[in-house]
């Protein structure tokens, strides 16, 4: 079996650690610098568990020697330190990471490389980015692709129609950080929260609108295919008001910790959750103007005994799916592979992947 390296023992690492563990094909050892976090991972005999602090280096390699790939499912503050290590030790490196100076950092470790590199494999940026490129090559010229994702609570009670069930680093990131986005045919960054559209799906009213890190490196591959691309989160309707009256009016982007303590002050988590994923390509095919789109709504669900919400789903199938191609043979075992880069089909044939499909892996 396949040494497997986890990081980060969180709601979307635990269900990493679970799926690979219980495969059949890979030996896990998942690490977290709280012992206590740890402790409440259930036990299997592909599972091992280990306390570890990111920021020391020597433990760090000491952790990763010998591994043949290093998932992580870590805060992006200390995710580029694991990029380094592995980088360092010629250790496979997957992330999950939003952030897009982490991104380029793994982009310039890329640059000279003895193992494979594959930031961003989770929902968005990742699974959105897959769609995207499967769309847009079924056009001979696009005019506009439009990225849309939303991981949502099934039955909103409070005023923001939200609860946080991913990371709160994370989603502060994707309110208050420039947008990159393809407008006119040129890649450029846009403000955040801004841009916003509704609209009707089942019967039901959403809102959506400008947040940084989810289109990945997407725009910069499209930049000179698309008139028009973009990235935009979903939300129930009111949600991106009250949000900018918080960060802008009250100034809380100004102030993080207190932000973010306001909110998981506030708001609970929930394991009644769904996501929602939208991708709409417009453009040229045989001569005709065309529109085409994806569609997808993945629900929490019990898998294997165990109840999980639809965002850890998404997240953590996604990336396993992407290791799992990488063990395979079927991505390349040296170099940069973007997101965009794994054929769609393939990854929905995956036996992690089918989760996309059928909503069970």
């Amino acid at each position: 079996m396949r040494e497997i390296a986890v990081i980060g023992a969180g709601n979307i690492g635990d269900m990493i650690a679970h799926l690979l563990s219980r495969s059949g094909d890979y030996k896990v050892t998942l690490a977290d610098f709280s012992a206590e976090t740890l402790s409440t991972v259930p036990p299997h005999e592909a599972l091992q568990t280990q306390q570890l602090d990111v920021s020391d280096n020597a433990a760090l390699r000491a952790f990763l020697t010998g591994k043949y790939a290093v998932l992580s499912a870590a805060p992006y503050n200390i995710t580029g330190l694991v990029a380094k290590a592995a980088h360092g030790l010629g250790v496979h490196y997957l992330d999950l990471t939003e952030d897009v100076a982490t991104t380029k950092l793994v982009y310039d470790l890329a640059e000279n490389t003895e193992c494979a590199l594959i930031p961003q494999c989770g929902l968005a940026p990742g699974f959105i980015s897959i769609v995207a490129a499967d769309l847009a090559k079924r056009f001979d010229k696009i005019d506009t692709l439009g990225l849309r994702v939303g991981a949502l609570p099934l039955y909103p009670t409070n005023s923001l129609g939200y609860n946080l069930n991913w990371s709160t680093d994370g989603v502060i990131n994707e309110y208050i950080m420039p947008c990159e986005v393809v407008l006119d045919g040129k890649f450029v960054t846009v403000p955040p929260l801004e841009e916003l559209e509704h609209f009707i799906l089942d019967g039901v009213k959403y809102e959506c609108f400008n947040t940084s890190g989810g289109l990945g490196s997407l725009g910069e591959t499209m930049a000179d295919r698309a008139h028009i691309l973009n990235y935009k989160t979903i939300r129930y309707p009111g949600h991106r008001d009250a949000m900018k009256m918080l960060i802008k009016d009250l100034r809380l982007g100004e102030q993080r910790d207190l932000f973010k303590q306001v909110l998981e002050s506030a708001l609970p988590a929930t394991p009644q959750d769904l996501v929602l994923i939208m991708v709409t390509a417009k453009g040229w095919r045989d001569g005709k103007l065309v529109e085409e789109s994806y569609v997808n709504k993945v629900d929490n669900a019990v898998m294997d005994g165990r109840h999980w919400t639809a965002i850890q789903i998404t997240t953590a199938t996604a990336i396993c799916t992407v290791l799992d191609m990488l063990a395979n043979g079927d991505l390349p075992e040296r170099g940069l592979t973007k997101q965009e880069d794994i054929p769609l089909q393939a990854f929905l044939d995956n036996r992690f992947g089918k989760a996309y499909a059928t909503g069970q892996a």
